[in-house]
């Protein structure tokens, strides 16, 4: 399965990826938390971010499918001035992202497994369901899963927590960027850091291998999101105008 007509790993930038969080949003009421989501989605989307995966596992499929299909809106809206364009993805539920042609869908640990949502992805391919760029994404947080993923037709891999996050504490400690680097030659298909990414850190990802990063509480709560995407896109550049290291004896 092709990723699209312009590889993540092939990019001049690094891949950005907003997850979405409701429950973390800052606002006073939590009853308003979607339409907020969705301003929060146009504002990061306006701001320059490459990928959207919405990740709010406990709604209900029909609100669910109302926001993927909302912020696919927003995306077109903007994709009109880009090249590549942005990309919504459905984090666990295939057959929402499938039902809304999303531009992928993203699964955990408890998803579905690769391999299957591959048979089913070149079912709604043939049916013509959904576009031939639909990417298959996974979370893995070993060499053995990424390998596992990898082999079963994911089109990109998350790999974390790269630094300390509560969001994902359950995962355990950290892998640090020594871990993230293995990964990335381990493996042919892009690599995103995710799991407490800093404007700081963040250029230790890509130093590492990674084609970009994801994350939550980096975009989410940037006071000034245009801002952080130029200093993250700027990142990649910088480091590629530097020597490559030499070979070892």
């Amino acid at each position: 399965m092709s990723t699209h007509n312009n590889p993540p790993s092939q990019r001049n930038s690094p891949l950005l990826c907003y997850v979405t969080d409701r429950h973390s949003l800052r606002i006073a009421n939590p009853a308003d938390s979607l339409p907020a989501l969705i301003q929060k989605i146009e504002e990061v989307v306006a701001a320059g971010i490459d990928w959207v995966q919405i990740r709010e596992k406990d709604l209900p499929a029909r609100e669910l499918a109302s926001l993927t299909r909302q912020a696919l809106r927003i995306a077109a809206k903007y994709s009109a001035k880009r090249s590549p364009a942005i990309r919504v993805l459905v984090n666990d539920r295939l057959d929402v992202a499938i039902a809304e042609r999303a531009d992928g869908v993203h699964l955990g640990e408890r998803s579905v497994p690769v391999a299957e949502a591959k048979r089913l992805v070149e079912s709604a391919l043939r049916k013509q369901a959904i576009d031939q760029s639909f990417l298959i994404g996974a979370s893995c947080h070993s060499i053995e899963a990424a390998k596992s993923a990898e082999r079963d037709g994911a089109d990109y891999i998350f790999f974390g927590p790269t630094f300390a996050t509560p969001s994902k504490e359950r995962f355990g400690p950290p892998q640090g960027v020594e871990r993230l680097a293995q990964i990335c030659h381990a493996i042919n298909v892009p690599v995103l850091a995710i799991g407490g990414i800093t404007l700081e850190n963040a250029d230790s990802c890509i130093a590492a291998g990674a084609t970009g990063i994801a994350a939550i509480r980096l975009i989410q709560e940037a006071s000034n999101p245009a801002g952080a995407m130029r200093r993250l896109h700027h990142v990649v550049s910088y480091l590629r105008q530097l020597p490559a290291d030499p070979p070892a004896d």
